[in-house]
C-alpha cells in the first residue's frame, strides 16, 4: 500500500480567504449638524413667511373659536413685519415688507406692544374710522353695526374650557352660571344669548353678548389712526381688547398694523379638554364637527 503524505494533502488544501472588513465610515457631524440646523431654518422660515398652526387659549372669541381649537394662521396676507416671526428675539420694530390692510370681520393674531404672547382677536375698524360702543353695539362713523337676535347657543359647561390662563376656574365657571341647564341627554351647557353682527363690507358673524352692563359696553368715539385697526373679541363681555387699557391686559385702543402677525384661516382639529398626555386618548377628546371649519367670516350679499 503506498503511505499518504500527509504534508502534501495539507498542502493541496484550499486555503480559507481571510474575511474582509469594510472600513467603519466616520459619521460627518459637522454635515449632519448643518442638515438639522438647515432644517430648523426651513421649519422656522415656513413658520414666520407663510403660516403657522395657533392654539386656542382663552373665552374671548367664543362662540366662533372655543378653548381648545387647534387652527392655522397665515403669514402674507397683510405683509410681513416683526410680529410675522414665530419667535420674537429680534427688538420690536415697526417696518412692514408688502404692507397690506384687513378688511372688516377678519380675525387677526396681534402681539400687543408690552408683551411677546399672540393674541386673537377680530377687526372692527379700519384705518380713518371712527368707532365708538354704545350699549354694546358698535357705532361705526356715525352708524349702528346692525345685531340680530339669533337663537341661544349651547357651549360645553366645563369649566376647564372656559377660562383664560390670567383668571381662575371658578371665576370663569360663574361668569356664564346663569345660563347653565340641563340637557334630556344629561349633559350640562351654557345657553348663552347671541347676537348676528353685520359690518359694512357684509361681513357677518356671530357674537355672544351676555349681560348689558358690562363695563366695556360703553366707549368713548374715537379715529383709528393712519395704519391702525380696533380689535375686538367675539366674546365681547370677555375679551381684553382694544377697549380695554393696556393696565388691565388689553390692547389699549387702536393697534398698528406692524403688531398683526397673520390671519387665521381655518381650524384643524379641536379638543374639548377631557385628553391626556397620551396621544390616544385625544381620539375621545375631539369636538365633532370642527375640523377644518373656515374662519373667514361669511358675506352677506347687497339684495339681502
Amino acid at each position: 500500500m503506498t503511505e499518504l503524505n500527509t504534508d502534501m494533502l495539507a498542502a493541496d488544501a484550499p486555503t480559507e480567504a481571510p474575511a474582509l472588513v469594510a472600513p467603519r465610515e466616520k459619521i460627518d457631524w459637522i454635515g449632519e449638524i448643518r442638515g438639522l440646523a438647515l432644517m430648523l431654518l426651513a421649519v422656522l422660515a415656513f413658520h414666520s413667511f407663510i403660516a403657522k398652526p395657533f392654539y386656542i387659549p382663552s373665552i374671548s372669541m367664543m362662540p366662533n373659536l372655543l378653548v381648545g381649537d387647534r387652527l392655522v394662521v397665515s403669514k402674507f396676507p397683510y405683509g410681513w413685519n416683526w410680529a410675522s416671526a414665530s419667535f420674537h428675539v429680534l427688538p420690536r420694530d415697526t417696518w412692514r415688507t408688502l404692507p397690506g390692510t384687513p378688511t372688516y370681520g377678519d380675525i387677526v393674531i396681534v402681539v400687543p406692544r408690552d408683551r411677546n404672547d399672540d393674541l386673537i382677536k377680530r377687526v372692527v375698524a379700519l384705518p380713518g374710522d371712527r368707532i365708538a360702543v354704545v350699549g354694546g353695539q358698535i357705532i361705526l362713523n356715525g352708524k349702528p353695526v346692525p345685531q340680530d337676535v339669533e337663537p341661544s347657543l349651547q357651549i360645553p359647561a366645563d369649566p376647564k374650557l372656559m377660562c383664560t390662563d390670567r383668571k381662575p376656574a371658578y371665576h370663569c365657571y360663574n361668569d356664564f352660571a346663569a345660563y347653565r341647564i340641563r340637557l334630556p341627554s344629561g349633559n350640562e351647557v351654557f345657553e348663552v344669548p347671541t347676537l348676528r353682527e353685520t359690518m359694512p363690507n357684509g361681513a357677518t358673524y356671530l357674537i355672544i353678548k351676555d349681560r348689558s352692563d358690562y363695563m366695556v359696553d360703553n366707549y368713548p368715539e374715537v379715529t383709528v389712526p393712519a395704519g391702525h385697526v380696533f380689535l375686538m373679541g367675539d366674546n365681547r363681555n370677555h375679551s381684553a381688547d382694544s377697549r380695554v387699557p393696556s393696565m388691565a391686559d388689553g390692547l389699549g385702543g387702536p393697534v398698528p398694523l406692524s403688531d398683526v402677525g397673520g390671519r387665521a384661516e381655518f381650524v384643524t382639529f379641536s379638543l374639548n379638554g377631557s385628553q391626556t398626555w397620551n396621544p390616544l386618548s385625544w381620539w375621545n377628546a375631539l369636538r365633532s364637527g370642527r375640523s377644518w371649519t373656515s374662519l373667514r367670516p361669511v358675506h352677506l350679499t347687497k339684495d339681502k
